[in-house]
């Protein structure tokens, strides 16, 4: 006889509680907590351990599994999106491509089918348009392989029958919220749905060895069940982060069961589909401000490839009891920390001042490497002195004013010349190993933020 268990998921971060609660214990989001219900068969749970059925013919030596590189990996035709995915697209693996709708989610899969398709055959399964809207968007994106099959089907079933028949070599779902199990109770893009037809999909790829795409949308709202309830299901995923009024995406590895999760992919909306940006540092710096305070540039590591970021600081007299600090692209706190180390150790005075950092081009920086970029931007403002063009400053700060050595040191300063900067600051204990004869910039190693800012 059947059991019917009763369990409450949190739709923000797939958090699984007996009972139900206001705030999510795990990501403390409020009245998120959803009812799922999962029927248990008494007569599964009841099997002895000689009804199980015999799987020990499925057993493999380590050294008998062929995993060629060469052999299992598809070049999707974009050297970015390659690297995200550590090379190429696995066979037999479920990706992830998540994002908030509208960021190019579909845009990028359909056009990758373009140079796919060349040699192998591509299912494209749609579950929010019908086969003329896709056509349409294929012939204003340039996709017109005859390998390229459309479905506009969203019974996950269904769907699993049609690929184990027709076994494409590739298959693209979009997207998971519009899937649905008939035998499931819940509605369309609920967290239940959602996971079981991720789990259906998923063991049709993994039978199979059939690569599939899978695209999952992120609704701020949370009405929509979004992607963090089936990061655990499948191999990679995949964001696409940017903002609708810049023309730039970033594409970042989350998850990436085949390869590294720091590498990033950089894209260029355009009226004929998503560009790849071979130059981002380039398009970072394009358009700076000549002779303006506040303005100084960062190396970031963005995998192995250096990326230049460049860092904007205002301070300005507040007109609160309280001053603002606002940061957008870097840590909040951390924007606290770096502050309070220039008024202790440098006593330069933030308390009655405004103090606004920001990021251009929508880039993110995670890392303390450029908090001695920060602080070069900010004392500038302060003080009103432009940093000259072609100097980059880099260096995590201590809570002594002291700078910590930073890695990757070669990487950024051949980066830096590339970009025709003739000066860098890094902190001293960097350049251990570093043959400065090789480089014609010019590398300044300082141990302080006082120094830091004298060497100017």
């Amino acid at each position: 006889m059947a059991k019917v268990k009763t369990t409450y998921v949190c739709r923000e971060c797939g958090y699984e509680a007996t009972k139900w609660n206001g705030r999510c214990p795990s990501c403390g989001e409020w009245n998120t907590l959803e009812e799922t219900e999962s029927v248990v068969s008494s007569a599964s749970r009841a099997k002895k351990p000689a009804e199980v059925r015999d799987i020990t013919g499925s057993i493999y030596s380590i050294g008998d599994v062929d995993a060629n590189v060469h052999e299992v990996r598809y070049d999707t035709g974009l050297s970015e999106l390659d690297r995200v995915l550590g090379g190429g697209l696995v066979k037999g693996s479920l990706v992830l491509l998540g994002g908030e709708p509208g960021i190019g989610k579909s845009t990028l899969l359909l056009q990758i089918c373009e140079h796919l398709g060349d040699d192998h055959t591509i299912l494209y399964v749609s579950g929010e348009e019908s086969a003329r809207q896709i056509k349409m968007r294929a012939d204003r994106l340039g996709v017109k392989n005859e390998n390229l099959y459309l479905l506009a089907q969203t019974d996950c079933e269904a769907i699993c029958s049609a690929v184990v028949k027709e076994k494409p070599e590739i298959v693209i779902i979009d997207s998971i919220q519009t899937m649905s199990i008939s035998g499931l109770s819940s509605t369309q893009g609920s967290i239940t749905q959602v996971r079981e037809c991720t789990n259906m999909f998923m063991h049709t790829a993994k039978s199979e060895e059939i690569p599939m795409f899978i695209v999952g949308h992120v609704n701020k709202d949370g009405n929509i069940a979004g992607p963090k309830v089936m990061e655990h299901i499948v191999d990679t995923v995949l964001f696409f982060e940017g903002q609708r009024n810049l023309p730039y995406r970033i594409l970042r590895a989350v998850k990436n069961r085949f390869g590294s999760t720091n590498e990033i992919g950089v894209f260029e909306m355009s009226g004929g589909g998503l560009c790849e940006v071979e130059n981002p540092s380039a398009m970072m710096l394009e358009g700076r401000p000549v002779g303006v305070s506040g303005c100084c540039v960062a190396c970031v590591m963005e995998g192995s490839r250096p990326i230049m970021a460049e860092v904007q600081a205002l301070v300005t007299k507040s007109g609160f009891s309280v001053p603002r600090r606002t940061a957008t692209g870097i840590d909040y706190n951390r924007l606290y920390i770096i502050i309070a180390v220039l008024e202790k150790r440098l006593g330069f005075y933030f308390g009655g001042l405004d103090a606004y950092i920001n990021i251009i081009g929508g880039m993110r920086i995670d890392e303390p490497a450029c908090d001695l970029t920060v602080a070069m931007a900010l004392w500038s403002s302060l003080t009103d002195k432009p940093i000259p063009q072609d100097v980059i400053a880099l260096g995590e700060i201590g809570l002594g004013g002291e700078l910590r050595s930073v890695p990757f040191a070669s990487q950024r300063i051949k980066e830096a010349q590339r970009m025709g900067f003739s000066k860098i600051i890094l902190p001293r204990s960097s350049l251990k190993g570093v043959d400065l004869n090789d480089y014609e910039i010019k590398v300044v190693g300082v141990s302080g933020i006082r120094q830091a800012f004298n060497s100017i």
